[in-house]
Parts: C-alpha cells; sequence; structure tokens
C-alpha cells in the first residue's frame, strides 16, 4: 500500500467502475510454479512467507501494528488461511493485524498471479493482495513498482481497486494508474483476484474476467518497473488515509480474509 497523506486525492480522480469455483484453471499455456492451497493447519508456511512487522503507520498512518507469526492474526485451518484483524492494544496501536509476505523467499517477473478469497466487512478495514518491486531497499518506492492486484476499504461495499504505483505514475502526483471494479457479495462469497503481466502489459482480473489493463508504452523504468521480480503481500489494514476516509467502526473486530489459494503461473 505505500500511501501518504496526499492520498486523500485517490477518491476523486481514481474510482471508475467494471464466483469462481476452486476448480478453475488458467490458459493451459500457463504452468504452475508456485502455491499456497492451505492444506495445513497452524502458522502459515515458514518456506513461502514472512512477515512485515511493526506499527509505524507504514507510510499511511495506519492504525494496526502487524504481529510475527501469531497465530491470533494469522492462521491456517480447514484448507484456507484468516487473516485476522483484532481491536487490542499492541506495539502502542489500538489494532493487531498480519502481513505476510513472500519477499525473499519467493519473487517474479511475469506471469498470472491468482488469490481466491473472501473479504472482511467492517468501516475502516483495508484488506489487501499486492506486489512490491523487489529492489524496494535500492531504489524505494514508488520507483521499485508496485502492483495492487485487489484493494478494497469498508466504507464502499461494492468496490475493488486495481491499481499500480511507479515513479512517473503514483497518487503522490496525483498520475496513478487504476480503477474501481463493481463486486458482487464480496463478504460471503469467495471471488478470485488476479493479474496477467507479460513485457507488454497487465491485465487485472476480477473472477478471470478482465477489467483494467495498463500497457508498457516503452519509455522508461519511470514508467515500467515491471520488468523485475516483484514479491506478494496479503494483509488487513484498519485506518489509514484511504482506509479511514470515513472512520473505524470498532465494532467490527475481530475482522477476518478468508484466503483459499494462492497461485502462481508462468
Amino acid at each position: 500500500m505505500f500511501r501518504n497523506i496526499l492520498l486523500i486525492a485517490l477518491t476523486a480522480c481514481f474510482f471508475s467502475a467494471c464466483k469462481v469455483k476452486k476448480t478453475k484453471t488458467p490458459a493451459k499455456s500457463y504452468t504452475l510454479v508456485w502455491a499456497d492451497e492451505f492444506n495445513y493447519n497452524g502458522l502459515p508456511d515458514s518456506a513461502k512467507w514472512g512477515y512485515d512487522v511493526g506499527g509505524d503507520g507504514w507510510g499511511n498512518n495506519e492504525l494496526q501494528y502487524y504481529t510475527r507469526a501469531d497465530t491470533s492474526n494469522a492462521v491456517v485451518r480447514d484448507g484456507k488461511l484468516f487473516i485476522i484483524a483484532r481491536k487490542e492494544a499492541v506495539g502502542g496501536k489500538m489494532f493487531s493485524s498480519a502481513r505476510l509476505v513472500t519477499r525473499d523467499k519467493a519473487e517474479w517477473a511475469y506471469g498470472k498471479i491468482e488469490i481466491n478469497a473472501k473479504l472482511p466487512a467492517g468501516r475502516g478495514l483495508w484488506p489487501a493482495a499486492w506486489m512490491l518491486g523487489a529492489n524496494i531497499k535500492d531504489a524505494g518506492w514508488p520507483a521499485c513498482g508496485e502492483i495492487d492486484i485487489m484493494e478494497h476499504v469498508g466504507y464502499n461495499r461494492d468496490s475493488i481497486f486495481g491499481t499500480v504505483h511507479t515513479a512517473a505514475y503514483n497518487h503522490i502526483k496525483g498520475t496513478q494508474k487504476g480503477v474501481t471494479a463493481k463486486i458482487k457479495d464480496p463478504y460471503n462469497s469467495f471471488h478470485t483476484y488476479s493479474i496477467e503481466w507479460t513485457p507488454e502489459k497487465i491485465d487485472f482480473m476480477l473472477d478471470h474476467k478482465v477489467y483494467y489493463s495498463v500497457s508498457n508504452e516503452n519509455k522508461t523504468k519511470a514508467e515500467w518497473p515491471f520488468d523485475d521480480p516483484f514479491y506478494l503481500l496479503l494483509n488487513i489494514a484498519v485506518g489509514g488515509n484511504l482506509g479511514g476516509m470515513k472512520g473505524v467502526d470498532e465494532q467490527v473486530f475481530p475482522a477476518v480474509m478468508e484466503v483459499d489459494y494462492v497461485r502462481v503461473y508462468k
């Protein structure tokens, strides 16, 4: 997410509107190269997932503290990953949550990335499935690039966002590239959020249907940093410049994002 105070301008210029069975597979031209089907119990598989930890607001004035390897915030059972945001005092914050990352464990350039999930309901919640350039420590944000496969804010119940941020195109400049897709029943049904990413473009899909595309303008890395490896993040933020624009309903906790599977194809 890496949002900034200027993100308030986002909702004015960025939103323009647009069920899947677990057995649904991509086109035959793809080969599965990485997946977590969550067919185990306990903490998320440490060979696949690490954690971002802390409560510094994450560049976006968020209200949660992200914990490390705590089953009260991230646990696998019944064939699903549960990311749980709670109202509890942790690390000087009023809320706890988890942000899982594949950084230094699995990173990809190009392919099809799918997340099948059911989202948490509630004003002030900000669940997301997204990607950051693996060179972020050297390049910084937004030069590293960001691909928001799915973002949702609880005050906008029927919508998700698909967005990219780059050095040239980002919310700080008001030039980010993204749209809103309308979604039916994100809280009680599982949906598949995905991208198809090639050297030429990134297609954003909801339940396997493309609703937005970003094309490579063949200029510089400032416009297209998407030829380098990226890693995946899954999280629930609480509040923040976008998620908390209409406040936080403290009655919605614990809030849970259920993830049925994550699959990466090349």
